[in-house]
């Protein structure tokens, strides 16, 4: 019986910078680290000298690697309303909610598309069938901002610091 390696990929960054992926013995590139994420490859980063993990790191510079080229996936406004969310109460709240939301998009992607495929397949009048699909998702986008929301308003009262929507400039 063949042993079985582990399901967790160990990669190795040295002083160098280098990566080091010691399943195959070999350095990567920030692009082959990229790949192995889209392939769903469950990996950790870890620092040689220190073992500390070091993972979100490399993925941070896989990002940004990712939006010097091409089409970027966050917008200056984005970013500035991720960064304005550091040190703030709601910090824990607004990275849950990305993570849920990123989640509710990608399954609901899942669903439309399948959807659609068995719709336009079936349909006389493709586009009725495209704007049924998009009215039944909007509940669902309801319950997230909704959700946001809700602790959001708990933040507020626990943070008496916190600006009144109806008094700008006035402690709340």
């Amino acid at each position: 019986m063949v042993p079985r390696m582990s399901d967790l990929r160990v990669i190795k960054k040295y002083p160098n910078r280098r990566l080091y992926d010691t399943e195959i013995s070999r350095y990567i590139t920030l692009e082959e680290v990229r790949q192995l994420v889209l392939q769903n490859v469950r990996f950790r980063v870890e620092d040689k000298r220190t073992r500390d993990d070091i993972t979100r790191s490399i993925l941070l510079q896989v990002i940004s690697e990712q939006e010097e080229g091409g089409d970027p996936i966050f917008s200056t406004e984005l970013l500035t309303f991720i960064i304005r969310f550091y040190g703030d109460p709601m910090q824990t709240s607004i990275s849950r909610y990305l993570e849920l939301s990123v989640q509710l998009f990608l399954q609901q992607q899942a669903t439309f598309a399948d959807q659609l495929r068995q719709r336009l397949g079936q349909a006389q009048q493709p586009l009725h069938a495209l704007k049924d699909l998009a009215e039944r998702q909007v509940p669902i986008w309801r319950l997230v901002r909704k959700e946001f929301l809700k602790n959001l308003s708990k933040t507020k009262k626990l943070n008496p610091l916190s600006r009144s929507d109806d008094e700008p400039g006035q402690p709340g």
